[in-house]
């Protein structure tokens, strides 16, 4: 369902374990970046009446998930400040083809694929953190991260056959996974 090439490692779960405040305000950073892109992605294809839609409902969504870890930072004393962000995003983006309509594909499936593995993270922080208040945090958000996957998906499948469409999942997601396997040194949603 989600597309994924792996699994989050044991290497993740205790980065997050050791500096969950950190991770919490990446958190809140990466929701008002999906929104940032969906928006993004409306502007780019504008002509595309459905994707607008679909788009408008995500940044709506992602924004909703901001202010929740927002409040969940403030209810827990910690305050929302810039944080170095990993490399996963910009790795990922590197990967975009640049003429259309294979950009379209791209980033409605780089979009989809960072979905994909919040959602697989998400499920994995619902299951193991000590802290009962985050477990059912992330699980609240499990849900939307799998079908915003979905969404990006679909939406790709406008702009090319779906034969070519799950050929390049297969591909981004083979790289997405390598990403994710080389790490980052900083907790991150996505380290």
């Amino acid at each position: 369902m989600l597309h994924l090439k792996s699994e989050s490692s044991q290497r993740w779960l205790d980065q997050v374990e050791k500096h969950t405040d950190l991770v919490l305000i990446d958190h809140a950073h990466c929701e008002k970046k999906a929104a940032g892109t969906a928006l993004n992605l409306i502007f780019a294809y504008v002509e595309d009446e459905e994707l607008c839609r679909e788009m408008t409902s995500i940044v709506n969504e992602e924004l909703e998930h901001f202010h929740m870890v927002l409040e969940l930072l403030k209810r827990r004393g910690v305050k929302f400040r810039r944080l170095k962000p990993s490399n996963y995003g910009n790795q990922l983006h590197e990967l975009i083809r640049n003429q259309e309509p294979q950009r379209a594909v791209d980033r409605l499936l780089i979009a989809g694929l960072i979905e994909a593995r919040s959602c697989e993270r998400f499920g994995l922080l619902r299951k193991h953190l000590p802290d009962a208040e985050l477990r059912d945090f992330y699980d609240s958000l499990f849900e939307s991260e799998a079908r915003h996957h979905a969404v990006y998906v679909r939406l790709a499948k406008h702009y090319a056959p779906e034969s070519e469409v799950m050929a390049r999942l297969d591909e981004l997601a083979a790289a997405e996974a390598a990403i994710i396997a080389a790490g980052d040194e900083n907790a991150r949603v996505h380290s």
